[in-house]
């Protein structure tokens, strides 16, 4: 499989520079690991807090319930 990362960095939504924008496996791993979510799931004005707790992406989408 071959990582797309020129193209895939040019549509991502994450603000936060970081050296795996682009390279989606490395960051939904990154992010799974510190029990997070990348970014690229939050609308943005969530997405600019760097909030990327699960909580935060429920408040964000209104999937409290």
């Amino acid at each position: 499989m071959e990582c797309k990362k020129e193209k895939t960095a040019k549509v991502c939504t994450c603000t936060y520079p970081c050296s795996k924008k682009g390279i989606c496996c490395e960051c939904v791993a990154y992010h799974r690991d510190m029990g997070e979510l990348p970014g690229c799931f939050f609308p943005a004005e969530y997405e600019k807090t760097y909030d990327r707790t699960r909580e935060n992406f429920f408040t964000a989408w209104n999937l409290n319930k």
